[in-house]
């Protein structure tokens, strides 16, 4: 597989208080099937879709199983150099949550948030180069920074990764658009008052395509998830946004099934 360009979405995991509630939810809902545990790597255990990686999930590391943090989807940006990204992360405004490491021969990773507090994670391949499907059914397709401060996310995902940027042209929202000069990589969405509640962080959404968002919707739903919005029409495609059983915000999306007018995008 070739080296992904930096800033390339390139792999998703999600920690989980309980992992087998996760991957009975995610199975159904995804069709996911799952490797064995990493007994070495704190029981990292690697989500499939027709024999190919597509995700991960993994228990709370000891001493956190008590806690309270809430599960998420953190999504990892390709790096050619982590420690290297780290420091341009810190130089743009960011912070580290989790310095550069080597995960033996798999690749080296950090965990860090932007100046307006969503996760995300940098990811420098070894033999583990991400996401081994992408686009199609269960697999990721696309990703958003949710925030309420696009002032300090926008100049921060561009001096980062280096992005070229477009705003869609829409007045009911404020999306943008990040390129590494082909298409499109990750999308950016202002959280305003009405839609999201002040307890709610700044974070990114992770979407997983599927063949019909409805029926993924009412599988979540039957396993204990809860739908947040949709699903709905556009020009990308049907959507929904979910809570999964523990607490972990995806959304799913047919690609295939449109309404509209792709917007314009200066």
């Amino acid at each position: 597989m070739a080296v992904r360009p930096e800033g390339t979405p390139v792999w998703a995991d999600a920690m989980f208080k309980d992992v087998e509630v996760a991957k009975t939810f995610y199975g159904d809902v995804l069709g996911w099937t799952f490797g064995e545990s990493s007994t070495e790597f704190g029981n990292y255990t690697q989500a499939y879709r027709n024999g190919k990686a597509v995700a991960a999930v993994v228990p709370p590391m000891p001493g956190q199983d008590g806690g309270e943090e809430q599960s998420s989807w953190c999504l990892y940006f390709a790096s050619p150099d982590v420690a290297a990204t780290a420091e341009k992360i810190k130089a743009a405004g960011g912070t580290i949550l989790m310095e550069p490491m080597q995960v033996g021969d798999f690749g080296s990773m950090c965990i860090a948030l932007d100046p307006a507090g969503a996760a995300f994670g940098i990811w420098q391949a070894g033999q583990h180069e991400g996401f081994e499907l992408e686009g199609e059914s269960g697999s990721y397709v696309w990703a958003e920074v949710f925030t309420r401060e696009p002032a300090k996310a926008d100049p921060f995902y561009t001096a980062v990764f280096g992005y070229n940027s477009k705003k869609m042209q829409d007045e009911d929202m404020d999306y943008r658009v990040f390129d590494l000069g082909a298409d499109p990589v990750l999308g950016r969405m202002v959280m305003t008052a009405e839609d999201f509640p002040p307890e709610i962080p700044s974070y990114i959404q992770v979407y997983f395509a599927v063949d019909n968002c409805d029926k993924a919707v009412e599988a979540a739903e039957r396993l204990n998830g809860r739908k947040v919005f949709g699903p709905m029409d556009s020009p990308f495609g049907r959507f929904a946004a979910i809570l999964d059983p523990q607490g972990a915000a995806f959304a799913v999306i047919d690609v295939r099934t449109t309404v509209g007018e792709m917007p314009e995008m200066v």
